[in-house]
């Protein structure tokens, strides 16, 4: 974070701000700002988050010992350390975040692009991230840091030598992205799909469109929205876009985008295709598993590019990275049995792409093998979802389908309704049984997709079969 002193902290905030040593206020703090004591190094922040399981007022003197030189709080806490007392800490946060940007932005060049879609982001996030920091500091989100936490923690990274703050936005209900979004403006707008993911919590799809929307609504109106042109609900953001004064760049492999993708083929050690921009063809060898990534890389690509960089740059940059991120088509085990963990999170439509990669890279004479927990946040529309996905899988061929836990079980009913007999598909009440299975099971030859959303967890399932066949 920037310098700022303990005075000025509480006053953009709105707290009160209660020293140690009542000649501190002037004291400068520039150090890591978290909800996490583990985090804390030297003069850092730490935000007293109050959680459903624990309360972050609790872990106050763990994150004093770390280092933190201050705590935000919403009830003062019985530590030696200066605290800030406030209403509502996520709010502080969010506030100190919304200032400390716009202070980095006025001094100089900060850039900001925004990322939204109901699948990919990180995954794209992690691609513009590797793109720009080539150009110049470039701060990004850990992991999946997206939703009213991880993002302002994310932004408060940012210093005055910070050039790029690629951001990812997370919606947990309507508003979510227009509140976090606001908080900087982007200059660039990445919307990437419109899909199932969390549906159940919004309502129906056009709800989530309408959520997804809302970063197109808060970027700046001098600002470029990148727009999934494939996706028509993405599509249509073009003309709310355009009403505000933003350029639009459209990306996908229909001959209406700018950034456009031709002749892509998979194979076990990635996809190639050809990249179009500008009516110039270049080849792109993306070595992270699956044909849609594809398109999250376009999404980087034209983001770059409104950023300044050529697309030539883009993609030799892409093609050093091997995986987008852990557990996100991580292939692991070895030549023998391979495997492919992408179980940190699931939704129809990862879950459909990564079954369809998973087809199209195994060879004659390999056996595929899918191991598949349930798909969370649907709402009214989960069993049919989970159904599709088990008709999805016997249509594509999948030779055995293992799936985990009661709530994927309709699943497995679907696959084997659809006539996937004799044990091709079979069922287990949890990861160690289905571990104890596939353990026996997997032979020389078999390619292994696992895939789940994160609250199920096969994603350890991964590691340990990926153990097994190191």
């Amino acid at each position: 974070m920037i310098a700022l002193s303990l005075a000025e902290i509480a006053a953009i905030i709105g707290g009160e701000l209660r020293l140690v040593d009542p000649d501190t206020a002037d004291t400068v703090v520039d150090g890591v700002v978290d909800t996490d004591s583990r985090t804390m190094t030297e003069g850092s922040i730490f935000v007293a988050k109050p959680g459903a399981e624990t309360d972050g007022h609790r872990f106050v003197g763990n994150a004093v010992a770390a280092g933190a030189a201050l705590a935000i709080v919403e009830h003062p806490v019985d530590e030696n350390v200066s605290q800030i007392v406030v209403a509502d800490v996520v709010a502080a946060l969010a506030a100190l975040a919304r200032e400390v940007v716009a202070r980095v932005r006025a001094a100089g060049d900060l850039k900001i692009v925004g990322i939204t879609g109901s699948n990919g982001k990180t995954t794209t996030k992690n691609f513009l991230a590797r793109i720009l920091a080539d150009e110049g500091e470039t701060v990004s989100p850990i992991n999946s840091y997206n939703n009213e936490v991880g993002a302002p923690v994310t932004m408060l990274r940012v210093t005055y030598g910070t050039r790029y703050l690629v951001s990812e936005f997370g919606a947990a209900a309507p508003g979510s992205i227009a509140h976090l979004a606001g908080l900087v403006e982007p200059d660039v707008a990445v919307v990437l799909m419109v899909g199932m993911a969390h549906a159940g919590g919004f309502g129906g799809i056009e709800a989530t469109a309408k959520a997804k929307s809302e970063l197109v609504a808060a970027a700046r109106p001098d600002g470029t929205a990148v727009l999934n042109i494939d996706d028509p609900r993405v599509a249509a953001m073009r003309e709310l876009a355009e009403s505000r004064g933003m350029s639009v760049v459209g990306f996908g492999q229909s001959a209406a985008a700018d950034v456009r993708a031709h002749d892509l083929v998979v194979t076990a050690s990635g996809t190639t295709c050809e990249i179009e921009v500008a009516g110039e063809r270049i080849p792109l060898h993306l070595r992270v598993l699956g044909a849609h990534h594809v398109n999250n890389a376009m999404a980087a690509i034209a983001a770059a590019g409104v950023l300044g960089v050529p697309a030539s740059d883009a993609i030799a940059r892409l093609e050093t990275l091997d995986i987008a991120e852990r557990w996100r088509m991580q292939p692991m085990g070895n030549d023998r049995v391979r495997i492919i963990n992408d179980a940190y999170n699931a939704s129809p439509d990862s879950m459909a792409a990564a079954l369809r990669t998973l087809a199209q890279i195994t060879g004659p004479g390999e056996r595929t093998v899918a191991v598949l927990g349930a798909m969370s946040e649907l709402g009214e529309t989960a069993g049919e979802e989970h159904d599709r996905i088990g008709l999805l899988a016997v249509r594509l061929n999948i030779q055995r389908i293992v799936v985990v836990g009661p709530e994927a079980r309709r699943l497995y009913i679907s696959a084997i309704g659809e006539g996937s007999w004799d044990s091709e598909a079979v069922h287990f009440p949890d990861q160690d049984a289905a571990f104890e299975y596939l353990r026996t099971e997997l032979r020389d030859g078999d390619r292994v997709l696992v895939k789940s959303s994160n609250s199920v967890g096969l994603r350890h399932l991964g590691d340990r079969l990926g153990e097994l066949f190191s």
